[in-house]
């Protein structure tokens, strides 16, 4: 039999809210679509659901990340619980966000679609609902902090990739522009990067070679090193 105290605590509603980032067109996008329901009905805003009673925020998560996307093998990492009691005028909903992210070409586009939802360049972010911002803010705090820290872009990039392409991918994760003498010594440096016997010829009239993660940093996407940047 429950005690006294777990009936009369307050109840309160749990969700999760995921921020999705993609990388396309050498951009950071990030996944948004319009809210079907009511309050702030067709503003713009994250993926997110309600945690199930047999659930653990970890899997809500991932089930929301399937739906929208079709994938399952999808890099996540918990951002944070956003709690404020007004912070959603429906009700007292406390969120668990958490960050993905997925390689835009692999994902589903046509569910993407039926769920209403769009990519979206990270310059060009609208003003979201309730603090959905500020997870974003967050999120991107974590993940910059994370690739200051790993080499990062196995979820991101193709299975193959020049360094150019992984420098540009990290130009768009931090904003700035990398010195490219620089990054490429430092980046090869830390023996997370395999070469490959072919090239691209599109770039450069020599071309430049291919490279991918070694096999021991596929597991994770993220690959440990001392700080990078």
């Amino acid at each position: 039999m429950l005690h006294s105290e777990y009936k009369l605590a307050p109840k309160h509603l749990i969700s999760v809210d995921c921020i999705i980032f993609g990388y396309d067109k050498e951009e950071l996008q990030l996944l948004l679509f319009n809210r079907k329901i009511e309050p702030q009905k067709g503003r713009w805003s994250l993926l997110g659901g309600w945690v199930n009673e047999e659930e653990s925020v970890e899997d809500a998560a991932r089930r929301v990340l399937k739906t929208i996307t079709g994938l399952d093998d999808i890099y996540m990492e918990q951002v944070s619980a956003f709690s404020k009691p007004e912070r959603d005028p429906g009700g007292r909903v406390v969120s668990v966000a958490f960050y993905a992210l997925i390689r835009i070409n692999e994902h589903d586009i046509q569910l993407v679609i039926k769920n209403g939802a769009t990519w979206i360049s990270l310059n060009k972010v609208p003003e979201l609902i309730f603090d959905h911002n500020e997870m974003l803010n967050n999120a991107l705090e974590k993940l910059r902090l994370k690739a200051s820290y790993e080499v990062i872009g196995n979820q991101l990039l193709p299975e193959s990739f020049t360094i150019l392409q992984l420098r540009k991918l990290y130009d768009a994760i931090f904003q700035k522009k990398f010195d490219p003498g620089n990054f490429r010594k430092k980046i090869l440096s830390f023996k997370v990067l395999e070469k490959m016997n072919k090239k691209n010829m599109k770039d450069s009239k020599k071309g430049a070679f291919y490279y991918r993660f070694k096999s021991n940093a596929k597991k994770s996407g993220l690959i440990p090193v001392v700080k990078t940047f």
